[in-house]
This record gives structure tokens, sequence and C-alpha cells, in this order.
């Protein structure tokens, strides 16, 4: 058993519906919408315009989601911060304590763009700074002789009032789906003070300043 309401196949609308259940909308012979129990169905080569869609949506679930390009999605962001200053004298490499970011991938294959800035400075010597993942060095300059390996290097000799920013941007494949932490290391070399969010001297008045770090995470889907 079938019904058809105006049945003008030329050029008019009809709409049938049978005993399978299905109630369509057509239009010169060609579905326009079909109704089903298991939902509505927008005929070949037909769209449903945005206009239409008003009032509260519903969920949707990102699973349904299809034709999307692969790759390149930033799926989660984090940061560390650190206002307060730090300082160390030592020759080896020393980690900035309470400046580092933590984030747990959600797939081997993603890859984590990692980006750090730090105010750092070093009076009369250099100070020298890198980026670490968990203590594995992301990197660094080849080894040449007894030249100390680094991301970056201060030595504004002279200036007191100066800091220099390590300002550094890695795309990292950690292959993990363990959480990781980031996070910069000085190291002096003669063992004068590296400070950290601060001037290289650190006199009370208005010529010195303070300053803040940051570094940032973000996971990009493969």
């Amino acid at each position: 058993m079938s019904s058809t309401i105006n049945a003008d196949t030329t050029d008019g609308v009809l709409i049938t519906s049978d005993l399978s259940g299905e109630l369509k909308l057509q239009s010169a012979g060609t579905d326009i919408v079909t109704v089903s129990s298991t939902g509505i169905a927008m005929g070949s080569g037909k769209t449903l315009p945005a206009s239409a869609l008003t009032g509260t949506l519903p969920a949707i679930d990102g699973s349904n989601l299809t034709n999307l390009p692969a790759g390149g999605k930033i799926l989660q962001v984090v940061q560390g911060t650190k206002t307060s200053a730090f300082t160390s004298s030592s020759t080896s490499w020393t980690t900035v304590t309470g400046l580092s970011a933590s984030i747990t991938p959600s797939s081997t294959s993603s890859k984590i763009l990692v980006m750090c800035s730090v105010p750092y400075s070093n009076h009369s010597n250099t100070a020298f700074i890198r980026l670490t993942r968990g203590g594995t060095v992301l990197l660094q300059g080849d080894s040449a002789g007894s030249r100390t390996r680094a991301m970056a290097a201060s030595n504004d000799w002279g200036s007191e009032v100066n800091a220099d920013v390590f300002s550094y941007t890695y795309l990292d494949s950690p292959a993990t789906t363990s959480s990781i932490t980031y996070y910069p290391q000085v190291k002096s070399d003669a063992g004068t003070t590296i400070g950290v969010n601060r001037t290289q001297q650190d006199n009370d008045n208005g010529a010195y300043g303070r300053f803040c770090s940051t570094v940032t995470l973000m996971e990009i889907g493969a």
C-alpha cells in the first residue's frame, strides 16, 4: 500500500509513503529528503541551508564528522608560568625551578609544539640556556672542541640593567602517551650569577626590573 499527495512529477512536489516505513519528498522525480525510522536523509546532491538551523542544537559526536583533513589539529594546550626571580651560579646545567609544563599526548604519533620564553642574564661572563624534556636535551649546537653546546647564550658585559630573552619554538616527536614535562636549564660559564626573570644586577630601584617566563605546549594531531 502506498499513498501520494500532489502527484505532479513534472515540476511539482510529490510526497509518497509506503509500507517500507519511509516518507519521501520529491521534486520532478528526484528525492529531496527521505524520512524513516532511522532518521532524516537528504537526497543526493541536496543540502540543508545553514539558515534553516535554529534553536538549540544537539551535541555533535566528533566520530560522526567526516571528510575532515587529516593531521594538523590542535588537540590540547597547556602552559607553565613563572613570575618570581631565580638565580644560579653553577657551572653545570641547572633546572630553573618553578618553570615547566607537563602534557600527556593522546597518541604516540602526536607532535608537541614547544614554545618557551625566558628573560635571563649574567654579569661579566656568559649564561647558557637550553630546553629539555624530562632531562633529554631537545636541541643544541654541534660539538666543536671545548665550546659549550646550548640553545642560546647571554653575555652583555657592562650592562647591569639588561636581560636577554630566550625565545624558542621547537616541534618535538616524543612518541609516547605518558605524561612528559618540558623545562629550561641554565649554566654559568665561570660561576658568576645567572638571573632568570631579573636583570644582571638587582639593585632596588626603578632602573632594574623583574620579568616573567612561560613554557607553552600544544599537542598537534598526526
